[in-house]
């Protein structure tokens, strides 16, 4: 089948999960800037950093199937499976908010983010066993990024039992380290058409 009804699909997930997660941001109790830091800052904090998020994964997956011209049944539910860890997203974003960035829910925010990782990582290799495949192989190449990003995840997790504060900075180093604009499927697009890309 055409890659149509999931692109659209996961769009409308993604879109929701940023609905729900904007939802949960609490007004301000006063009128002045003083009240908008004291009890709203975190809140804007860990929703400016799961939307960053859930914008990478939005926009790796759309590189990603532009690769690709049919999919199969393995290939919808390895991507249901990214879905179900990036629906997670306002529960742990929300759940961090709340605690104050204790030890526990930023360790489960952390699993939430490996979780939706390994996902994408496996929804890659399924997609790679389709017809389709060896375009993405040769567009995606090493894909440094996305396997040092594991890693960097279990380092924060595992720095989130010495002091949960610090297991956030290599989750937002992931999160920067992505924002960097990545152009190898574009790349690889242009030199079919013949074209180059700045």
């Amino acid at each position: 089948m055409h890659t149509g009804r999931l692109e659209a699909f996961s769009d409308g997930v993604l879109a929701i999960a940023i609905t729900v997660m904007v939802l949960e941001l609490k007004p301000p109790a006063g009128d002045d800037w003083h009240a908008l830091f004291h009890s709203t800052g975190l809140g804007l904090l860990t929703y400016v950093l799961s939307f960053v998020y859930i914008g990478i994964y939005w926009s790796n997956h759309h590189h990603l199937f532009q690769l690709v011209e049919h999919v199969d049944g393995a290939v919808l539910w390895a991507n249901l499976h990214l879905l179900f860890w990036l629906s997670l997203y306002p529960f742990t974003t929300a759940w961090l908010d709340e605690s104050r960035i204790a030890e526990v829910p930023t360790i489960v925010y952390g699993l939430n983010l490996l979780g939706a990782a390994l996902a994408y990582y496996l929804l890659q290799l399924v997609v790679e066993r389709t017809p389709s495949g060896r375009r993405t192989r040769e567009a995606l190449g090493r894909d440094m990024k996305g396997k040092i990003s594991p890693v960097l995840y279990i380092a924060g997790i595992l720095l989130a039992l010495w002091e949960p504060v610090a297991g956030i900075v290599p989750m937002v180093v992931v999160a920067a380290m992505w924002l960097v604009p990545d152009r190898r499927v574009e790349r690889f697009l242009a030199g079919e058409r013949g074209e180059g890309v700045a």
